[in-house]
């Protein structure tokens, strides 16, 4: 006797398959997954100076005039009398570097049998790839800022390698192993960090520091080398402390203005070539590496904004062309820049 069952022809069923839903159509929810764009955040905090044309940009550094208390009737403008300051000069040479370039292409065909806009993503990612590269060098410039000796409007004084874990200027014994530090210490390098640019008189509106995630939540839990959680932090209401552990933001320390990227190198990068001449300027005095160097223990930055300087000559952009026959458009995101230390006496380097 039948059961009353059937077999029904299933509209879902490919030939040879066994998936009852595999020819249903898969519905597009409108939204695009892209990758985050990371936190670009060291355009504001340098000197940035724009050229129309030409191949480098001149910053003009002058050094530092004397006082003498004057002897009634000598002559203030013999050079024998010593009241005539010899005021020093030099300059900054900025070159643009080659014009660094990001490009994807988009087949025709694969573009007519995409369901969505694939273009505008094209475009963007490759705008923040440009971002990226952009932030990561003027995070070496500052570390080579800071790392140089040569100065004119200060005489004998830079800013240095400030060790965290001994709170004191001094290189790390050796490379490449650093020491595990604890909130405490980098509140405490802080304000040895703030009382250097007191000395070198570095202005107090527009200084900053920048760390790793990592190190800036430390300052916040106050967590210690084992990264255990404790509330001895830089966060104190009581006693005029900003940020909180709400907003997990601490603004600022010793008056510095405290940021986090993932831009800070952390690798010995010291030996990669910048490639045939693309980065003009070797910022650690090694020809042909540019903006590499040694970032084993680099931990962060505590600079101004005077310490480092860029020269555009083409701002970032993106353009796009179809090309006929290649059946297909394709993208390019360019900038042509170049990157230099400006005022050493400006930039400390953390490291550990």
């Amino acid at each position: 006797m039948a059961n009353g069952n059937t077999s029904p022809s299933r509209v879902g069923l490919a030939e040879g398959g066994s998936d009852n839903d595999q020819l249903f159509l898969k519905k597009f929810s409108g939204e695009i997954l892209q990758t985050f764009e990371e936190s670009n955040i060291f355009k504001p905090l340098h000197t940035i100076r724009t050229i129309e044309n030409g191949k480098s940009a001149q910053f003009p550094v002058t050094g530092i005039a004397s006082a003498k208390y004057h002897t009634p009737g000598e002559n203030i403008a013999d050079g024998g009398n010593s009241y005539l300051s010899d005021i020093k000069k030099t300059e900054k040479i900025i070159t643009i570097d080659k014009m660094l370039v990001a490009s994807t292409f988009l087949s025709n065909i694969d573009d007519i049998k995409n369901h969505y806009d694939i273009r505008s993503v094209y475009a963007n990612e490759l705008g923040k790839a440009l971002a990226v590269r952009f932030d990561t060098a003027l995070a070496k410039v500052f570390i080579a800022a800071a790392r140089s000796a040569t100065n004119l409007s200060q005489v004998n004084k830079t800013g240095g390698q400030l060790d965290v874990a001994n709170n004191d200027f001094s290189a790390p014994d050796t490379p490449g192993t650093p020491a595990a530090i604890t909130g405490a210490d980098l509140v405490a390098a802080f304000f040895s960090a703030a009382q250097k640019m007191d000395e070198n008189d570095v202005p107090s509106d527009g200084r900053f520091c920048v760390l790793r995630p990592a190190d800036y939540y430390k300052l916040i839990t106050g967590a210690d080398a084992s990264n255990s959680f404790s509330l001895t932090s830089a966060v104190n209401a009581d006693i005029g402390g900003q940020g909180g552990l709400a907003t997990g933001s601490i603004p600022q320390i010793a008056g510095i203005n405290i940021y986090k990227s993932n831009h800070i190198p952390s690798t010995d990068l010291s030996a990669v070539s910048s490639g045939d001449g693309e980065a003009a300027n070797d910022v650690f005095g090694v020809s042909g590496v540019g903006y590499n160097g040694d970032f084993r223990n680099s931990l962060g930055i505590v600079s101004h904004s005077a310490a480092v300087g860029t020269v555009k000559l083409l701002d970032l952009a993106t353009e796009s062309e179809y090309q006929i026959e290649r059946q297909g458009t394709l993208f390019v995101a360019k900038y042509a820049m170049g990157h230099g230390v400006l005022r050493p006496e400006c930039a400390i380097e953390l490291v550990a």
